[in-house]
């Protein structure tokens, strides 16, 4: 993907901050010495940042239509991961089990787009125009007019879902990893905060601290190799006959790239079922990037948001251990293997915040 150039990058570091400032304040509100889960105050906040991208609209936190699209959004990642046989056993409709799932996802998807419908009016009717992605689509499509076929109202709607959707739910999913495997593994998050307190003092991190918190950018690339947000990847189709090994692949093939096969494949990670950050730095302390790590998958069909998604990762997860010692409440029993949807998901957990000095 192409990298945003340097005033636009300014500008979305800023909208980044302002939400990760508002997590970390919502959290310390929120402290208990038992320890508190923080999924919906991470949902709110980074569900809020991708609703200012896309749709140029926020929240608060109790909105009745918010709480109402969280909720059906956690609802539709479960369902769909139930329903994926269905892109191979397309018979399975007809079974309840399967024919309740396609119910209650296309009652969910109709209910979204007379939502954005109304947001889209919203929209238009404000002098002031949004800088998202909402605004730039509904500028083309009427510079577009002459040419019908080229942006349509549902290809509107399914792309608004999409980029909300998949920008939420995989940031947040790979953020609430990332906190767990730092409060399982106390001795990786203090390098990371030992890191801090000798490069940064008590300067706050932004994105040019990136290249020099190698132990941060370790971790976060850990968790995404352990717990592959998408076991198995976003299917894609082949566009020609074409040959993989010994295989023949012909045109128009469903190709599911197995992500979690590749992620702990012994043949390219030692000890793979490991948290071991330390495989993602180079023996000269630079930050390697071996070829069989691929979180946003790879070629010209790869995930349009991983700029977004590194930079939210990076933020986030900086800023938090820069405010945070995160641990675990006594005798707390964890599942690090997670619940399987089309996102591989944390079981419901709680995790101690305290504020660092």
């Amino acid at each position: 993907m192409m990298k945003l150039p340097g005033t636009r990058r300014d500008k979305m570091e800023e909208r980044i901050l302002a939400t990760v400032d508002e997590c970390i304040s919502k959290l310390k509100s929120r402290i208990e010495a038992d320890g508190i889960d923080p999924l919906e105050t991470l949902h709110h906040c980074v569900g809020n940042l991708l609703n200012d991208l896309v749709f140029g609209k926020v929240y608060e936190e109790n909105d009745e239509v918010w709480k109402w699209l969280r909720h059906l959004q956690e609802e539709g990642v479960k369902h769909i991961g139930v329903a994926g046989p269905l892109n191979f056993f397309p018979f399975l409709r007809f079974l309840p089990r399967y024919g309740k799932i396609m119910t209650s996802l296309v009652d969910g998807k109709l209910k979204t787009h007379h939502l954005y419908q109304t947001i889209i009016d919203e929209h238009r009717a404000r002098p002031q125009k949004t800088d998202s992605f909402l605004a730039a689509f509904d500028d083309a499509m009427r510079t577009n007019a002459d040419n019908p076929g080229y942006f349509t109202q549902p290809q509107f709607y399914h792309l608004l879902a999409d980029l909300f959707g998949a920008g939420t739910d995989t940031t947040l999913t790979t953020f609430r990893w990332f906190m767990l495997f730092m409060a399982t593994h106390p001795e990786e998050q203090r390098k990371i905060q030992d890191e801090m307190n000798e490069l940064l003092g008590t300067k706050l991190p932004r994105l040019e601290d990136k290249h020099v918190l190698i132990q941060l950018e370790a971790a976060i690339m850990e968790t995404q190799r352990l717990r592959s947000i998408t076991p198995l990847g976003i299917p894609h189709g082949t566009i020609q006959d074409t040959q993989l090994g010994d295989y023949d692949v012909p045109k128009g093939t469903m190709v599911v790239p197995l992500q979690w096969a590749i992620h702990t494949d012994p043949a390219h990670w030692h000890d793979p079922l490991s948290f071991k950050p330390e495989r993602f730095i180079a023996e000269d302390g630079s930050l390697a990037k071996p070829k069989a790590f691929l979180p946003y998958q790879t070629g010209k069909r790869m995930c349009v948001g991983d700029e977004l998604a590194k930079m939210m990762l990076f933020l986030l997860a900086a800023r938090m251990l820069h405010s945070f010692a995160i641990s675990l409440p006594t005798d707390a029993q964890i599942d690090l293997e997670g619940e399987c949807g089309i996102t591989l998901v944390p079981k419901p957990h709680r995790l101690i915040f305290m504020p660092r000095e």
